[in-house]
């Protein structure tokens, strides 16, 4: 996937389990590597940070355009267990997660053009 001229790898979300757990239960992702969820039709999918180990940005992209982006949503800690949900404030059919800060890093913004490469 390319955003900006800045290339991820991709791992892909593929079975409902894949999608459920998501990037869950992960120590750490590499900079260079992001996970994608595809849905079969535009949506309002809900994400939530249940059993990551590590801050996330959340990107929803609808035909291969950005149009929202979560930045550095904090993963829980044994102190707080607390597990927000986040959507798209549009329909999307596509979501990308990378490390928290790559969003901003990278200056990606809703109204990007993603290009994706399976």
């Amino acid at each position: 996937i390319t955003i900006h001229e800045k290339t991820f790898r991709l791992l892909l979300a593929k079975t409902p389990e894949e999608k459920t757990k998501g990037l869950g239960e992960r120590d750490s992702l590499p900079q260079d590597t992001g996970m994608l969820f595809l849905s079969d039709h535009p949506e309002y999918p809900q994400f939530w940070m249940k059993g990551m180990r590590f801050p996330l940005d959340i990107i929803f992209i609808r035909d291969n355009t950005i149009v929202t982006i979560h930045h550095n949503l904090p993963n829980p800690t044994p102190e707080n267990q607390t597990y927000q949900i986040v959507t798209s404030t549009e329909l999307s059919d596509k979501v990308f997660e990378i490390n928290a800060g790559l969003s901003q890093k990278y200056n990606f913004k809703v109204g990007d053009t993603v290009q994706i490469s399976l």
